[in-house]
């Protein structure tokens, strides 16, 4: 099996630069990559806010704040990728952006790096088929915000090697996660079953079974969630959830994947939830 010592993930949007704080948090040397020194200090920034408001807390001291951010190394170069041993993609949710990514990869990861992305939603095998090395990919697919969600999507391919699995799955592990074992279909475990009750939800509001409130009341105070489910879907993105929604129901054509027309004219309005000020709720900018 492949020990880890060091860690590679590209992009440090909100998922990227989650992943890289969790790896440095749990001892692990991590480069964190990004296309310009802009996203890359914004990526950064918000690494050491997360940081600053544990020690606020007393969840760490700010000598241990220090040295998490002394085990990141920020850069614009996928050439800092050469000695890593696990890469974990976390560019944008397009199938041709990650390719390129991989490919790009390629040219500088050694032959025995395990190669990983964090996609919700695109096929793993698809994205393994363009590298040059398809058993040495996984998906792995972490939740928002990653520092604070339990769980991860450890997804393998037909050309996955068994024992790269178990790496990966050990691997998850030693980030304080609990891994599960997800199939390489449209929303593997979790978006399987939270998105069609995520469109069942915008569903519900078009027919006028109750108010946006009543209804996120409901599954909150009803069924113990922390969030109702049009509060979540703010907090995902409208556009997020429509771009799931379509490629699952691609994949199935089954009618509970279909995004509702309301989803659909709320994505093309801009109403996109907290990231845009508006969606099912408005919020102070």
């Amino acid at each position: 099996m492949t020990e880890i010592k060091k860690v590679g993930v590209v992009g440090c949007g909100l998922m990227g630069s989650g992943i890289a704080q969790v790896a440095a948090a749990f001892g692990y040397n991590t480069v964190v990559r990004e296309v310009d020194d802009e996203r890359l200090a914004k990526g950064m920034a918000a690494i050491d806010r997360f940081l600053s408001k544990g020690v606020e807390r007393k969840k760490l001291t700010a000598d241990e704040h220090e040295q998490i951010l002394g085990r990141i190394e920020p850069t614009t170069d996928l050439s800092k990728f050469a000695d890593v041993d696990i890469v974990i993609e976390a560019v944008l949710e397009d199938l041709e952006a990650k390719k390129k990514v991989f490919a790009e990869l390629d040219a500088v990861l050694s032959d025995e790096a395990i190669r990983c992305s964090n996609t919700s939603s695109l096929c793993i095998t698809e994205i393994a088929a363009a590298t040059k090395h398809p058993n040495r990919f996984v998906g792995l697919h972490f939740f928002s915000p990653v520092p604070l969600m339990d769980v991860v999507e450890v997804i393998p391919t037909l050309m996955t090697e068994a024992e790269l699995t178990k790496t990966v799955t050990e691997f998850s592990r030693s980030l304080g996660k609990t891994p599960i074992l997800a199939p390489d279909r449209p929303g593997f475990i979790v978006n399987r079953l939270l998105v069609p009750y995520l469109l069942d939800a915008i569903r519900a509001l078009e027919c006028g079974v109750g108010t946006r409130e009543d209804i996120d009341f409901g599954m909150k105070l009803g069924c113990g969630h922390p969030m109702g489910p049009l509060e979540l879907l703010d907090f995902v993105g409208l556009d997020t959830t429509y771009y799931i929604a379509n490629i699952m129901y691609d994949e199935f054509k089954e009618n509970r994947f279909a995004p509702p027309p309301l989803l659909r004219r709320m994505v093309l309005a801009g109403h996109l939830g907290r990231k845009s000020g508006r969606g099912f709720y408005e919020y102070a900018e």
